[in-house]
Parts: structure tokens; sequence; C-alpha cells
């Protein structure tokens, strides 16, 4: 679900956030003023003095916004459930400048999770963006490896920009082509 607006909100507290569109992470500091420009998959996009910042969902209560729970795997859980948690969990990323999450827009190529010797698991991602120009490379990479090392066992997640084969409408979902209108 999308929302854009222009709320205005205070910082609570100190909170970690990411530079949009460079992905470098900082703290805005408890009492910072800003406008919630955007809130996409539980994510947050903040104005603040000239500068966009991403705040993730685990971290809403600083600006007065309920958090988001982290995901969760049963004791039992099968390779497939981690799988689709993880899928899951990029659908909860979106461009920035495209109200479409990644997976249905056909952004992600490749996505292998290993399970390794101490029961923790590893995932590669590949992924690329609408266009080689395209500026938001660095904070799409960083929001699925945020949202995927939430996940129970996940002990590292990299994520590489890729552009072959070179991203095209055809690889969106029938869903994303519907809400974009180009079907």
């Amino acid at each position: 679900m999308a929302m854009q607006s222009n709320e205005p909100v205070i910082f609570e507290r100190d909170c970690e956030a990411a530079l949009i569109p460079a992905g470098d992470t900082g703290i805005i500091p408890k009492g910072a003023e800003g406008m919630i420009t955007q809130a996409l998959g539980g994510s947050y996009t903040v104005y603040i003095q000239g500068n966009l910042f991403r705040i993730d969902g685990k971290d809403a209560d600083a600006i007065g916004k309920e958090p988001e729970p982290t995901p969760e795997l049963p004791d039992n859980a099968s390779a497939e459930d981690v799988e689709q948690l993880v899928w899951d969990q990029m659908r909860r990323c979106y461009d920035p400048e495209i109200p479409i999450n990644i997976v249905e827009l056909g952004l992600v190529y490749r996505c292998d999770i290993t399970l390794n010797d101490d029961g923790t698991r590893s995932v590669d991602i590949d992924m690329t963006l609408t266009a080689p120009g395209c500026g938001m490379g660095d904070i799409l990479a960083y929001d699925v490896r945020e949202k995927v090392r939430q996940i129970p066992t996940i002990e590292e997640v990299k994520v590489e920009i890729v552009f072959d084969p070179p991203w095209s409408f055809e690889m969106m979902s029938e869903a994303a082509k519907l809400q974009t209108g180009m079907m």
C-alpha cells in the first residue's frame, strides 16, 4: 500500500536513517523536524532540510508511527517457507520513484538462499533498475538488505545491481502493468 503526503513530523528520539539515493546511513537527532513525503512497504521517506531520508519500519516510532512487526518463521520452517518470506519481504521494497514493489516491477533477477553449517542462511540477490542511469540503486539495495536481514536465521544478505539482461516493461507483472496503465 502506498501513501503520499506532506505530513509534518518531529523526531521523538534519535533514529538511524538512510540518505536517498546514496543509501549512506546516519543518525537523525531527536527534535529534528521534517515532512513525511511517502510511506511504502512499511518504510517512510522523510524530507529534512533539502534531503530525503529512508526510515525503516522498525524505527517508525521515532516519527510517531506504529513500528512494523518483525517477520517470523515457525520453528519447523522449511526451505520453501524461508524462500517465500524472503520474496514477501522483497515485495515490501519500492522504487522511490514508482509506487510499485520491486518484485512486481520485475527488478529481481535472482534470489539464492544458502543454508550455512551453523544453521544460519546467506542470501544472494541480483536485481536491476528500470534504467542504467537510475540513481536509486544504492537505496533500493539498502532497502532489500535491511528487509531481508530481518528474517530469523538470515545472517548475510548480498545484493548485486546488474544490467544484463536490460530491464524492459515486459518484465513487469500483469498487476504492475495494470497499475501503471500499460495494459
